[in-house]
């Protein structure tokens, strides 16, 4: 595959290459970095031709956004689409907080608000911290618990704001897939945002939402295509999944990819990057990184030949589900 192929993402109109960067990381996801090494992250990422960064405020707690906003300074605007979310606005904190497993945060506490001016709000702000004129894409963040609120505050001020032209998309992204159907049948949405539920080791949502997007056109941007971590790293002890632990099963279920990936010489990396493309839904990956030289890696490993005895033989030891398409 080409990752500089550009295609169109669902019924936006804007022409994304096939692999784009995710920038929790550059926001100290897992560790964090220095200013300077984050910028780098994201110049390597533009130098090779990657036209789809997608950001948060929850990231670091606006660092990631700051950060990125530091890199894009001198950037032609229309070289790129920019990607980032609604639904938690960022309040001034002087205590000490943890933002999930992100390390040293700004001295923010984020806080969950899919209203009319929560999502105003948070939008101006994202704005002003990666100091652009325009953001494209904005996704509904995380509103697993806030279903009412986002579907009646949160998804009317983004589809307003479509309609007046200020952004290109309409979205929503979440580490689940039921919703995001759900969104799908209630809502006029241009794209989502599913992070890690298509991979090698979760297809669950080939059940409704992949073939739901399908037939409404809505682009899928895969996340999370390593399973945050554990099919990057290896099923070794303290391996995450869905940004946690990984439970004894999954750990096994990757051992077991990773027995097939070597007996066919495959690096397992490249097979999780590929396999999601072969779904038509699927429009890009984003994978993130804190390391430079890490992105050239993600665009070589969707360059790989992958031998087809190798998709045979996950299908055949059940490693993949039969309704999957392969590459």
């Amino acid at each position: 595959m080409n990752p500089l192929e550009k295609v169109t993402l669902g019924s936006s109109g804007l022409r994304v290459t096939r692999l784009g960067l995710g920038c929790a990381s550059i926001g100290g996801l897992y560790g964090d970095i220095s200013d300077d090494q984050a910028v780098t992250v994201v110049h390597r990422a533009l130098s090779l031709g990657l036209n789809l960064l997608d950001t948060a405020p929850l990231y670091g707690a606006g660092k990631s956004e700051i950060r990125l906003g530091q890199a894009l300074v001198g950037v032609p605007r229309d070289s790129y689409v920019l990607a980032s979310k609604v639904g938690r606005v960022l309040v001034p904190t002087e205590q000490d907080q943890q933002v999930g497993a992100f390390d040293d945060p700004a001295p923010y506490q984020p806080v969950f608000d899919f209203s009319y001016d929560g999502v105003m709000r948070s939008f101006e702000d994202s704005l002003k911290r990666l100091g652009v004129d325009r953001i494209d894409i904005l996704h509904i963040h995380d509103p697993d618990n806030h279903w009412q609120e986002a579907i009646d505050g949160a998804y009317p001020t983004l589809d307003k704001l479509r309609s007046e032209g200020v952004i290109q998309a309409v979205s929503a992204g979440m580490n689940q897939w039921e919703m995001l159907a759900r969104f799908a049948r209630e809502g006029d949405f241009d794209c989502f945002l599913l992070a890690g539920r298509y991979s090698l080791l979760d297809q669950g949502s080939l059940d409704e939402l992949l073939p739901l997007c399908v037939e409404k056109n809505i682009g899928i941007m895969a996340g999370g295509t390593y399973n945050s971590g554990i099919l990057a790293k290896g099923a070794r002890p303290g391996a995450t999944y869905n940004y946690r632990e990984a439970p004894p099963e999954i750990a096994a279920r990757a051992k077991s990819l990773e027995a097939v990936a070597a007996r066919h010489q495959v690096d397992l990396r490249a097979a999780a990057s590929q396999f999601v493309f072969a779904h038509p839904a699927i429009t890009c990956i984003i994978p993130g990184t804190r390391q430079p030289e890490r992105v050239q890696e993600n665009f070589d490993l969707l360059t790989r030949e992958i031998p087809p005895p190798f998709w045979a033989e996950l299908r055949d030891e059940g490693l993949v589900r039969d309704d999957a398409p392969l590459p």
